[in-house]
């Protein structure tokens, strides 16, 4: 599928929950109120969608939350969009507390690649930021998922006053295996609008004056909009995802599917696309569901805008926190 700017749409994240076993800041304080269960799809709702998106040029799906490891069945859900016909890639973003607990299931199933937020090698900061103390479970899972052979990505959001000094900690986990770090700009989203952000341009002149002999990394490393760099005799590469200055659209390729059911074209802006309404009909033939639901999936990619205006707030028009479009 193409959009209107010429893209082709290729990718599809899919938000499973909105529920979380942490509760970090800038994402999910305590107290946030959560969305009912019985408007969450369920697992064959979602495979319904993604088996119509896959038919219709989707061939890479990313399981987000929320956290989706609390939902019970969630490597059963990443083997049956492995099934799917066409489709090449099932990965997972996930806080890593639940991980190691999961792993061999997620193997089997057939998982290409893990994405594991970790902003923290301090251990009270870990708990300040998440509210809760399991950095060393987390730091167990990042061990035995790369131990497994399944690709690794580690996602980083630095905060001023917080956890801005840890980067040159962080990228440490690139030396010694093919771990990628990912720094990624606090955008202006939800409770993200109440916490100063780092930005990458100056964090990528830090690494240029620390490592002179910094090479660029022009390898796919997935399906994101990271710039990749590769510190001398690194395993992993340092990625950068500048959300706020650094304008990625060009090459965006994705749809965002909301656990309520909303196809989101964009984070920035509110636009989105019911298709949770469609797969809830009564009394429809599963032909006609099908063709209704690409409908919506190209209704979707039509609404794709040619970039986003986070570097100007006034411009975001998307209102709702990240719980509820999905990380």
């Amino acid at each position: 599928m193409r959009d209107t700017y010429g893209r082709t749409i290729d990718y599809m994240r899919i938000s499973i929950t909105d529920r979380c076993n942490l509760r970090c800041r800038y994402c999910m304080p305590d107290g946030v109120e959560l969305v009912p269960m019985s408007d969450i799809l369920t697992f064959e709702e979602i495979v319904r969608i993604a088996a119509a998106a896959a038919e219709a040029g989707i061939r890479k799906f990313k399981v987000t939350g929320g956290e989706p490891l609390v939902r019970l069945g969630c490597p059963d859900l990443v083997g049956e969009l492995k099934q799917i016909p066409g489709v090449e890639q099932v990965t997972l973003t996930t806080n890593g507390v639940l991980l190691s607990g999961y792993l061999d299931r997620l193997y089997e199933a057939g998982l290409d690649g893990v994405n594991i937020s970790l902003d923290t090698l301090n251990r009270q900061t870990y708990e300040k930021i998440t509210g809760r103390d399991e950095l060393n479970e987390v730091l167990k899972s990042i061990d035995l998922t790369a131990e497994k052979g399944i690709l690794v990505k580690l996602n980083c959001v630095l905060q001023k006053g917080l956890n801005a000094h840890e980067w040159g900690d962080l990228i440490r986990f690139t030396g010694e295996r093919p771990i990628d770090v990912r720094f990624i700009e606090l955008m202006p989203i939800g409770f993200g609008r109440k916490f100063e952000a780092v930005y990458n341009e100056e964090l990528l002149e830090k690494l240029h004056t620390l490592y002179p002999d910094l090479e660029p990394d022009e390898r796919v490393h997935g399906n994101g909009p990271a710039v990749y760099y590769r510190l001398p005799g690194a395993k992993g590469s340092v990625g950068f995802i500048s959300a706020m200055h650094g304008k990625f659209c060009a090459n965006c390729n994705r749809l965002r599917l909301t656990s309520r059911g909303l196809l989101k074209p964009c984070l920035c802006y509110e636009d989105s696309v019911d298709v949770g309404g469609i797969v809830r009909q009564k009394g429809i033939d599963g032909d006609e569901m099908k063709k209704q639901i690409q409908e919506a999936i190209r209704q979707a990619v039509t609404l794709k805008p040619e970039c986003h205006s986070f570097e100007a707030p006034d411009g975001v028009t998307e209102q709702k926190r990240m719980i509820e479009i999905g990380g």
